[in-house]
């Protein structure tokens, strides 16, 4: 199992680095057009990576009956997935300048619902 943490604690770094070079080296919006599609896979993958290793941690420290560790890893793993599918659509909402805290408020909270149904 720690072999597996390890993987995505280093698809995590590894992601973090790229996102860096994309924003130290090459601005992704006064550079070329494929620029952007690589900032959004970066930071997509850098928040899913750390925001399951974040919630696979805090669904180690909970006691729950019925659930291993390959169960709490795979509903972690969703987790993260979800997380970052919203941040990333937040970054874009402020991109296009349609964003509000009332609509990430709105955008977290259907995620957390979804993320609800699914784990009930």
């Amino acid at each position: 199992m720690t072999l597996i943490l390890l993987r995505i604690a280093t698809a995590g770094i590894l992601a973090l680095l790229s996102l860096a070079i994309i924003l130290f080296r090459v601005s992704p919006f006064s550079a070329s057009s494929v620029a952007l599609p690589f900032f959004f896979l970066t930071l997509f993958l850098a928040i899913a990576s750390f925001g399951s290793l974040i919630a696979f941690s805090v669904w180690n420290r909970v006691p729950v009956e019925g659930m291993d560790v390959g169960k709490k890893l795979s509903v972690s793993l969703r987790e993260g997935l979800f997380l970052s599918g919203a941040s990333v659509l937040l970054v874009l909402l402020q991109i296009l300048d349609v964003y509000t805290w009332w609509i990430g408020v709105l955008v977290y909270l259907i995620f957390a619902l979804v993320e609800l149904a699914l784990h009930s």
